[in-house]
Formats: C-alpha cells, structure tokens, sequence
C-alpha cells in the first residue's frame, strides 16, 4: 500500500486576501456603528430625563422668586409702609436688576467681534492652492 499525501491546501491569493481584509473592516465598522448607536440611544435617554429635570428645577426658581417677592413686600408692610408702596418698591428694585443686568449684558455683546485671523486665512486659501495647482 502506498502512502496517503495529505490534501493539498492553497495559499489564498492576494486578491482573496483583500476582498477577505475589506469585509472583515466592512463587518467592523458596521459593528462600531451599531455600537455607537445603541449609546447614543442610552444617551439620549439620560440627556433627555436631565435636561427635563433641569427644566423642572427652573421652573421652581421661578416659582419661589415670586414667592420671596411677595415675602419681601410684606416684611415692608410689616416696616409700617402701606401694601401698594411695598409692592412698588420690590417691583422696582427688580425692574433696576433687570436694568443693570441688561445693561452689562449689552456691554458684554458690544465687545463681540468676527473671527479676523479666520477670514484672512478664508481669503488666503484660494490663492494658496492656485499656487500650488499651478507649481
């Protein structure tokens, strides 16, 4: 009886082993998007719950701001100053915050100003690459 040759296995070619390197990164990039969609899904969600709970919490602030207003114009009352009067002067102490307020607020806008290093870079790379289109 004679021997028995093992079977002959073939070396894959270059081209079997690209178009089998290219599925494997096309089955991993596919997964890493699965992946990122399903965290960013979870995070949603938490984003979603936090940001209403912090509407909530504002929504309260707001609530106990008229209520330590209404505390404030009493305490005056409580001073000896008529009811309409106390109501007035918190009423206006808030209406002076509000024009301090607005008033930093509009400095702060006024020093605002364009991106310049920006746009000159912007007005600079259509003559850089005719440059170099042209080398």
């Amino acid at each position: 009886m004679g021997q028995v040759e093992p079977p002959v296995q073939e070396e894959p070619t270059i081209g079997k082993l690209v178009v089998d390197a290219i599925d494997d990164f096309s089955a991993l990039v596919r997964n890493m998007v699965a992946l990122a969609k399903s965290e960013m899904k979870v995070s949603a969600k938490t984003g979603g719950i936090g940001l209403a709970l912090f509407a909530l919490a504002g929504f309260l602030v707001l609530l106990s701001i008229v209520m330590i207003s209404f505390a404030f114009a009493y305490f005056i009352v409580m001073a000896g100053l008529d009811p309409a009067w106390a109501f007035l002067i918190v009423f206006g102490t808030y209406l002076l915050i509000a024009v301090v307020l607005g008033f930093i607020g509009y400095l702060k806008v006024r020093k605002v100003r364009a991106p310049e290093k920006t746009l000159a870079q912007m007005q600079e790379l259509p003559r850089t690459l005719l440059n170099q289109h042209q080398s």
